[in-house]
């Protein structure tokens, strides 16, 4: 399979540390052509542009506070998000939203960053990456007050209910697609729903090193994710929408080369 993109991958994560430049390798070997680098705080997102600069074309990034670390949230990290979006290789605001599964930030915090972040893309003209964990309600009342502002937003790492697709849907989102797919335990709903999605609103992502698709013969030996992996999801994807997996491939990639404005191959 040759010419896949992985809208979301956390590659500055401490657990490539080691063997980053291995990482890569195999996921050009896989087919995996493109890589956006996540960027979830301040300083993650200055990290994930130098290692977006450090193979220009291939990995791009994104710059934003995830949910998480809402409690940091502030005009410092503001305005350092404002001047890294500048950057060429910064293809994305976020990954920005709400996340009342943990609540390690609290949810005032969460609120103002998460509001924050998408006037900021919406002055600055950008798409935005999305995180939303049970709390659905709150975080489509926000998106649906600013969606006619924004270019294009995706909801990544869709682990919803039919309901929840259909309202993202009706908001014109994007819809991102992980190895949540793959797991028999607690992904096979998403199995029976992502036929729904339009076909030039389907991405699809590892949200590596996390969510290892459960689906790889033979096991790997670590339960880290990984670019390489993300056949997996295509291959659960495409049997799930009814097409052949080339035909997949080749409409998510596009899809995904127009919400980042990548440009062509």
């Amino acid at each position: 399979m040759n010419g896949l993109i992985d809208i979301g991958a956390n590659l500055t994560n401490k657990s490539f540390r080691g063997d980053l430049s291995e990482v890569i390798d195999r996921s050009r070997a896989a087919g995996v052509e493109t890589i956006v680098v996540t960027g979830t705080t301040v300083a993650g997102s200055e990290e994930a542009l130098e290692l977006a600069r450090s193979q220009p074309g291939d990995l791009h990034c994104t710059a934003g506070v995830h949910p998480h670390h809402a409690k940091d949230f502030d005009e410092r990290a503001r305005d350092t998000l404002s001047a890294l979006s500048a950057e060429p290789e910064v293809v994305s605001l976020g990954e920005c939203g709400l996340d009342y599964d943990r609540d390690f930030s609290p949810r005032p915090d969460q609120l103002r960053a998460f509001e924050t972040q998408l006037v900021m893309a919406a002055r600055l003209s950008m798409p935005v990456f999305l995180h939303e964990r049970s709390a659905h309600a709150d975080f489509a009342a926000i998106l649906r007050e600013h969606r006619k502002s924004l270019p294009a937003v995706v909801v990544h790492c869709f682990t919803g209910t039919a309901g929840e697709l259909d309202s993202y849907l009706e908001l014109d989102a994007h819809i991102g697609v992980t190895g949540w797919i793959c797991d028999e335990r607690r992904g096979m709903h998403l199995r029976d729903i992502v036929g729904r999605i339009p076909a030039n609103r389907l991405m699809i992502e590892t949200d590596a090193p996390y969510l290892l698709p459960r689906t790889i013969r033979p096991k790997p030996s670590s339960r880290r994710n990984e670019p390489a992996f993300l056949p997996y999801v295509l291959d659960v994807v495409a049997k799930a929408v009814g097409r052949p997996a080339d035909r997949v491939a080749v409409e998510t990639t596009a899809t995904a080369r127009a919400f980042f404005r990548l440009g062509a191959a």
